[in-house]
């Protein structure tokens, strides 16, 4: 686990509460990228072309931004890590900014997710978590040697309570705790696709 967001889940802390107690650093941040990724590589395993593209049967889909026809369909393997890398993408966009000492608003967002449909492969999924590294990477070479940590992103109210401040090192925590959210959903649709190639065997 690359990082335990639980005293934030229960509603014990905000995240900026928790940051705050442990005092993350850059190098922090880095290794937690890094684990978390290599966590999702670890789940998908050796899943095939078929297996990383298989839609798993999934009760609770709903996707209210998806066109209706496909906003009650579980996500593969490749719509999961499309999905998981953009948010963390979007959260070590922000914190570059933020630790840089520049204040952000709410909008832009500096979120891109690409459509799913198109990726099928193997292939080009771990093109996408290994790109993703990358860019989360060269995102925290951004930060300052001294990043700011006085410099807030604009957020609503019930954000503000729930999580509180949004400053760089919480503002990356946040797109990393998104994506470790997903982790059971992941292993879920990996399972799926497993149990769907043995019976196909």
């Amino acid at each position: 686990m690359p990082f335990d967001f639980s005293r934030v889940d229960n509603g014990e802390l905000t995240l900026y509460e928790l940051t705050q107690i442990l005092k993350p650093s850059v190098a922090d941040l880095r290794t937690w990228t890094n684990e978390s990724l290599d966590t999702i590589l670890t789940i998908i395993g050796a899943a095939n072309d078929a297996q990383v593209a298989h839609i798993p049967h999934d009760p609770d889909a709903h996707d209210p931004y998806a066109p209706a026809e496909l906003q009650h369909i579980g996500w593969s393997l490749a719509h999961l890590v499309l999905h998981v890398t953009a948010s963390a993408e979007e959260g070590a966009a922000v914190a570059s900014v933020l630790a840089r000492g520049i204040p952000y608003t709410r909008e832009p967002r500096l979120r891109y997710e690409p459509d799913w449909q198109p990726v099928t492969t193997r292939a080009q999924v771990m093109q996408r978590l290994e790109e993703s590294r990358r860019m989360r990477l060269a995102f925290l070479d951004t930060f300052p040697d001294e990043p700011h940590l006085d410099v807030f992103q604009d957020v609503s109210e019930k954000f503000l309570e729930r999580f509180g401040k949004m400053n760089a090192m919480t503002r990356f925590l946040f797109g990393l705790k998104h994506e470790m959210g997903h982790y059971d959903q992941l292993r879920e649709a990996a399972r799926q696709a497993r149990e769907i190639a043995v019976a196909g065997d």
